[in-house]
């Protein structure tokens, strides 16, 4: 008789895990050598060996999806549509769990995706510089962000307080996310209460940085049907060797789950985030040499710079099971988010009078406004049809988003300090970090501008409304083949009013059809290959934040330019392989892969912001190949290793010179290790290593700037942690332990470019009880 489906499953609760995770430069090529040449009669003989050792638990896992013994790897989704274990899904999905974000020292979910391998991170300017954006695999993410499988629209900051862990779905997955998902989607899976036992978590971390962060993780099991979460966050930090930058962060998730019935479980939670922070868009590019300039002054205007975010969510979900076959699950989201930033950008130039270097500020700035609720009911039906075992997905989906963005009037009052050339070839009273005429910099410079802000009214008004209906069907054909298909079909009507002043309205409806198919063949019973295509497809004005700018997602063409032109296409082909070894404790993965984008939405090649470009006449193609390891490699050695080796071409464009250039915005290789080794009942220590290949800077879907560098990099991290008691650790974290001059990404023109963190410590104390 076959194991019970994970589609059924409930998930595990609460599990004791063997150690994880230690850092060492040569454990790269360590771990990369048992991804791809491991032997299987040596994982089986390693396998009898590890079953005769007992390894004595240190940490309580409360993560209910990570492998019992092994917390650093995830067993299952936290989607329960993928109804297969994740060693058994034709998808390369990347999974980042609790206890390894707790040990990298990590907690904005920025950082934790720009150390994954095949993620690098954006920038914006005005409109579209809200929060956080990603791009996967050479393609922009920022609105393909979930929270337990619901969208989650909006460019808010997002924090990993309350995650449980968070989902790196490689290559197009429409499927389960809906229109868009061309390079991938991000799932964040929320901690949820349990009935098992009571447990209290308290965490105090104190650093370098003015560093502090302290926690609440707390279970109340009120009877065996009942029960009750509660987490709770209150932080903030200096940004490393770039005060007054700051970032402050509280938080609250309170979750409730109510087992109603045998047959009926009820759940609900209300999800509070304040993100405040002072922020620093860093330094430039030189011109003349093409890199980052280093060692510039913090220029930020402290008084009017800002990035906050506010973010309120109610969730309620219901579940009802038929019989041990069939069950309902219903999902309903509604939220509101308020995002608003001013940021202060520094630009290499020269004094239009003197002629001396010097660097000239200007304002960038925004804010936003997202209502929006989602409804989502999923029917999981197990039914053997035709002497073959099925697990069907029936999905129907309805959202409603609204996205209002406007902008602030910045006035300048502080006294003038150089002379800055304008666009149209004159001259104005300009700000600089160097004096123009002395050359020395400004004494008053975090309050030179003394800008004073007002804000305007509405420069979009966005508005889409989807219904969704998806079906999926896992088939075991027998003991060896497994296949798997799905449909979705997105029908929206799109709304949105573009102007300041003369508004234009943009108003059409339409829809697609996708689909995600795959094989997955047993080598044995813990190995398999695979082979999966998937396709996904997003809109003309699918980007909420950027209006009626062609280059960067935004509305493209007139009202019925818009409305004619085709939705962009994504094709997707993957072959891989998935190895369990070592008692399960081990996977091991390889995947190679070809993403070719169709119908892309080009600006015009002489203003990328206009509202007329060039339409459907981009095309590009992504390829190349990813390698993980994750888990338990010995009693004591344990981690997680991922390696990303990718080609980017423009294929077609509009402008014949970017044909055959690379995407902008992409590393060709991306890697990250993070390694934990047990060495004594208490004491344990590990690390972590960040590597990301040179890219340039452009805007998203074109050819890159080759004139603007983002150099390539490799940051290490260290943290050890001690256990006083069943109850008290302690854990000690040193990030860029080299204090590595680094740079995370740049703006098309180089006029800002982030800086990474230097090296920065804390100390965390966690009783638990």
């Amino acid at each position: 008789m076959k194991d019970t489906p994970s589609s059924v499953k409930v998930p595990r609760s609460f599990h004791t895990p063997a150690p994880i995770s230690a850092t060492h430069a040569s454990a790269m090529a360590l771990a990369m050598g048992l991804a791809i040449a491991a032997p299987v009669a040596h994982a089986e003989s390693v396998s009898k060996t590890l079953a005769t050792v007992e390894v004595q638990a240190q940490i309580e896992d409360t993560n209910p999806y990570s492998e019992e013994g092994a917390p650093y790897k995830a067993k299952i989704s936290g989607d329960q549509r993928r109804v297969k274990e994740l060693a058994e899904t034709p998808h390369t999905i990347s999974v980042i769990t609790q206890k390894a974000i707790e040990e990298s020292g990590k907690t904005d979910l920025r950082d934790i995706l720009a150390a994954q391998p095949g993620v690098t991170i954006g920038t914006g300017e005005n409109g579209n510089a809200f929060g956080d954006r990603y791009i996967i695999r050479g393609h922009e993410a920022r609105s393909d962000v979930f929270i337990d499988g619901l969208r989650d629209p909006g460019m808010t900051t997002r924090e990993s307080f309350a995650v449980e862990q968070v989902e790196i779905t490689k290559g197009p997955s429409s499927t389960f996310a809906g229109r868009g998902s061309t390079g991938g989607a991000v799932n964040s899976i929320t901690k949820q209460p349990n009935t098992d036992k009571d447990f209290t978590k308290l965490e105090l971390g104190v650093g370098t940085d003015d560093f502090h962060r302290m926690g609440i993780d707390t279970n109340k099991v009120i009877n065996d049907r009942a029960s009750v979460r509660l987490n709770l966050l209150d932080a903030s930090e200096s940004v490393p060797d770039r005060a007054p930058a700051e970032k402050s962060r509280r938080g609250l998730l309170l979750s409730g789950a109510f087992q109603a019935t045998d047959a009926l479980s009820v759940s609900a939670d209300y999800y509070h985030l304040e993100a405040k922070d002072v922020p620093d868009l860093g330094t430039y590019i030189d011109q003349t040499t093409g890199k980052p300039v280093k060692n510039i002054p913090v220029y930020l205007q402290l008084g009017s710079d800002h990035l906050d975010t506010d973010v309120d969510t109610a969730t309620f979900k219901l579940n009802y099971r038929f019989n041990n076959a069939l069950r309902m699950q219903n999902a309903t989201r509604i939220g509101r988010t308020s995002n608003s930033y001013v940021a202060t950008g520094g630009r290499g130039t020269t004094d239009a009078v003197t002629l001396n270097p010097t660097v000239s500020l200007s304002t960038h700035q925004g804010y936003q406004e997202v209502n929006y609720w989602v409804n989502r009911t999923d029917v999981f039906w197990n039914k053997r049809l035709g002497q073959l075992d099925h697990q069907f997905v029936f999905g129907l989906e309805v959202n409603d988003e609204k996205v209002d963005n406007g902008t602030f009037s910045a006035t300048n009052t502080g006294t003038s300090n150089c002379t800055v050339t304008t666009r149209g070839g004159g001259t104005s009273p300009g700000y600089c970090i160097y004096d123009g005429v002395t050359g020395v910099k400004a004494p008053n410079l975090n309050t030179l501008l003394g800008r004073t802000l007002t804000k305007n009214g509405l420069d979009s008004e966005y508005h889409i409304r989807t219904s969704s209906l998806t079906a999926m069907d896992t088939v075991d054909f027998n003991d060896k083949w497994t296949g798997f298909a799905g449909l979705r079909y997105d029908y929206f009507d799109y709304t949105n009013t573009v102007g300041s002043t003369a508004k234009t309205v943009y108003d059409y409806s339409d829809g697609f059809l996708n689909g995600h198919a795959g094989v997955t063949y047993k080598i044995t019973p813990k190995a398999n290959v695979y082979a999966s295509v998937s396709t996904s497809s997003d809109i003309n004005g699918g980007e909420s934040d950027v209006g009626g700018s062609c280059g960067y997602g935004g509305l493209c063409g007139t009202p019925q330019q818009v409305a004619d032109s085709k939705p962009e296409s994504t094709v997707s082909y993957e072959v891989g392989t998935k190895w369990q070894v070592l008692q399960d404790k081990l996977l091991m993965t390889a995947a190679l892969f070809r993403t070719i984008k169709s119908d892309v939405q080009e600006g015009d090649s002489a203003n990328s912001y206009a509202t007329t470009g060039t339409l459907n006449t981009g095309k590009n193609q992504v390829q190349g190949v990813e390698f993980s390891v994750v888990g338990n490699i010995t009693p004591k050695l344990s981690g997680q290793f991922g390696l990303a080796i990718m080609n980017s071409e423009v294929l077609e464009s509009f402008t014949a010179a970017n044909e055959g250039a690379q995407l902008a915005n992409f590393a060709k290789r991306s890697g990250n290790l993070q390694l934990k080794y047990q060495a004594t009942d208490k004491f344990a220590f590990g690390g972590g290593a960040t590597y990301q290949s040179q890219m340039f800077a452009g805007q998203p879907d074109t050819a890159t700037n080759y004139a603007y560098a983002v150099p390539s990099y490799t940051v290490f991290d260290a943290f050890a942690e001690y256990r006083f008691s069943k109850q008290l650790s302690a854990r000690v974290n040193v990030n860029n332990v080299t204090d590595k001059d680094y740079y995370l990404a740049a703006y098309r023109s180089g006029a800002f470019t982030y800086i990474g963190d230097k090296r920065n410590a804390q100390l965390t104390l966690n009783y638990k009880f």
